[in-house]
């Protein structure tokens, strides 16, 4: 057999392996882009990288390796969506993006640095949830949207004061007005049993006519 498509299929087995590993993770947490699609990213990077150094050896190389990085963010971007007001994938569009990377080098014949990266993406999906959940019992950003009828604006300043009272530190704040509502959208940041005491406290105001968060 030739000794580069003996190279060539041992970096098509370990494109596999590495595929399958971060997309393992992936399917266990019931993602979008799960063992199949990472498998066949990792995979296809790998061609693609493969198939460019078998080509001009001058600037088709990176002219491929652009498109790989190009084309991988557009596919990395549909993982991304809006979940009420919060942004959902992004873990995911990294992990398509990651993976890409990781079949690049494969092809590149860095078989040794891949497996490195590998594990450190393994440690980062599988341990740093852990320390980002104890971050979130810490802190965390919510955005309230309150609305109240327009003969209580001076409510509006009684919540801001709310906030100051219950150390929630509010970054972003934003009104609106029709013919029966004052509509107050606020984004603050704070300890999370401070947020409930807050959503505790407009629950019980009769003068709340809707909140949302």
């Amino acid at each position: 057999m030739d000794a580069v498509l003996i190279a060539n299929l041992v970096k098509l087995g370990m494109a596999v392996i590495v595929g399958g590993l971060v997309g393992a993770e992936r399917e266990y947490q019931d993602k979008a882009a799960g063992f199949r699609t990472i498998i066949l990213i990792t995979l296809g990077s790998t061609l693609f990288t493969v198939f460019s150094l078998s080509m001009d050896p001058g600037f088709t190389q990176t002219r491929i390796a652009a498109n790989i990085v190009t084309g991988i963010g557009f596919l990395g971007a549909g993982a991304i969506v809006r979940d009420g007001g919060r942004i959902a994938g992004l873990t995911t569009a990294a992990t398509i993006w990651l993976a890409a990377a990781l079949g690049m080098g494969i092809g590149a014949g860095d078989l040794m640095f891949v497996m490195i990266a590998t594990v450190v993406t393994l440690l980062v999906l599988l341990v740093f949830p852990k320390l980002e959940s104890r971050i979130d019992r810490i802190r965390e950003a919510r955005t309230y949207e309150i609305t109240v009828g327009t003969s209580d604006f001076k409510k509006i300043e009684g919540i801001s004061e709310m906030f100051d009272m219950l150390t929630l530190r509010v970054f972003e704040h934003h009104q609106a007005k029709n013919e029966k509502s004052i509509i107050s959208t606020w984004k603050v940041i704070g300890a999370p049993q401070n947020h409930e005491k807050f959503v505790q406290a407009m629950m019980r105001d009769k003068s709340v006519k809707e909140l949302n968060y």
